[in-house]
């Protein structure tokens, strides 16, 4: 068999794996140690690739932008745990009482706020499918309305910063760029920052909300009775008053650390102490911070981070042994080749990741995919910014693709058994559509990406 062959078989192989439900990182290093091992008994791998993984394990020890990965988490779980989501829904439905779709637009501004908050997806979905799922269906909407508008406003925390993919998708796209810049013959040091990819999300990301809360009052004009408004709150003033006390709290603390960051004041990782401090000080605030409430969050952080390194460490195993069966050459020959040149390269490689979030998580494809493509698309002179924006808009997606769509497994884990999970998926495809939709927006316009980036960093 050619190396090219080799390569794809260990691809599927590790695909086939995964969809057994085997886990993630032992899949990864497993396959790929058992493919190592018999392509050296047949001579179509040299084992010397493997002498590199120790310094790739101790380039993951010292990286110090992965650090921000558990301080980010800790602020997330600390937040969930501080019911500031539930207090900010509560006013914020009194707010829109009187409003069709109300209460949707209310779950999609609070979930904005949550993932702007913490940038973790899991525990958005599940705090917003508990709090407003059972209120949405008694109030008269359509279940599958009411269930694909909370599991989209929980992705926000993809794309909206800080997010811990944009942090995660930073420090692979850094090491692309540098690799397809050493490609090219160039051996400057550029390269891409987590502050940046957040200043590109931002846009992008606001635009995103911005669609979703209009799909939610065009349902509102043509059918009502699938979203149908409240009576007005009289007490109307002093609802916005105590949504606006209630809004100081996180407002203060997302300028703290994703202002800090845009300003260069601060790195991603001080800026996530920082967040993790302003937690801290919000449940202390909402009297939620005692040994019980730390003990608990302490142990999700761990298991998180725990989770998320032991992926990482699995696929550098795979990229290498990927590599050791000449998987780059024929990945490269196979994008260079593409007709269309650049935008066939990235139309096929966009559409690639899409079909994969129907099977796989984005940390797998962040971690196995963008290694392998990315040098080769950089070096097409591709600005990163836009790619790794546009990479993440696209692996938002795996997380409402069914049938392994990580906000379908955690909505349907919080909602009621009267709500099938066929109206979940129905629910979702109208959110899938207008990711699709932004993409090619941004296709068509790069600079919502990188005009940001581009004042604040020039």
């Amino acid at each position: 068999m050619t190396p090219g062959v080799w390569s794809l078989l260990l691809f599927l192989a590790v695909a086939l794996v995964l969809m057994t439900g085997f886990p993630v990182a032992f899949t990864l290093a497993g396959v790929s140690l058992i493919f190592a091992g018999i392509g050296t008994l047949s001579g179509h791998f040299d084992p010397v690739f493997l002498e590199a993984f120790p310094n790739r394990l101790y380039g993951i020890m010292t990286n110090e932008t992965l650090i921000a990965v558990p301080v980010f988490v800790f602020m997330g779980v600390m937040l969930e745990r501080s019911r500031l989501a539930d207090q900010l829904l509560q006013s914020m439905a009194s707010l829109f009482r009187g409003i069709p779709a109300g209460l949707g637009v209310a779950v999609m501004l609070v979930g904005a706020l949550m993932a702007a908050s913490t940038g973790i997806v899991g525990a958005t979905v599940v705090t917003m499918g508990v709090l407003s799922l059972p209120t949405m269906l008694n109030q008269g909407y359509r279940s599958s309305v009411a269930a694909g508008s909370i599991c989209a406003a929980g992705t926000l925390g993809q794309i909206i910063p800080p997010s811990i993919v944009l942090v995660l998708l930073g420090d692979v796209l850094s090491n692309a760029y540098q690799q397809a810049q050493l490609r090219q013959g160039l051996f400057s040091s550029e390269t891409v920052s987590v502050g940046e990819l957040f200043a590109g999300a931002l846009l992008p990301g606001l635009l995103l909300l911005g669609l979703y809360i209009t799909w939610l009052m065009i349902l509102g004009i043509w059918h009502r009775d699938w979203v149908p408004a409240r009576p007005p709150d009289t007490g109307a003033r002093s609802g916005l008053l105590q949504t606006l006390k209630l809004l100081l709290g996180p407002l203060l603390l997302i300028v703290a650390v994703l202002g800090s960051i845009l300003a260069g004041i601060a790195t991603p990782t001080e800026a996530a102490a920082v967040g993790a401090v302003g937690a801290l000080l919000l449940a202390a605030g909402n009297r939620q911070l005692n040994i019980k409430t730390l003990s608990a969050v302490t142990r999700q952080t761990l298991l998180v981070t725990s989770m998320v390194f032991m992926i990482l460490i699995g696929a550098s195993l795979f990229s290498l042994v990927f590599r050791g069966f000449g998987g780059d050459e024929a990945v490269q020959d196979l994008l260079t080749g593409l007709p269309g040149g650049t935008l066939g390269a990235i139309l096929v490689v966009m559409l690639v990741m899409f079909f994969l979030g129907f099977i796989l998580d984005f940390i797998e494809i962040t971690f196995v995919v963008v290694p392998i493509v990315g040098p080769i698309l950089l070096a097409m002179d591709i600005n990163p910014i836009w790619l790794g924006i546009m990479i993440a808009i696209n692996l938002q997606t795996s997380f409402l693709t069914p049938p392994f769509g990580f906000s379908l497994f955690y909505l349907r884990g919080v909602a009621p058994a009267s709500l099938a999970t066929s109206q979940i998926y129905r629910g979702v495809i109208p959110f899938i559509v207008i990711q699709i939709l932004v993409l090619v927006i941004l296709s068509l316009w790069p600079a919502l990406a990188t005009w940001l980036p581009g004042r604040l960093y020039s």
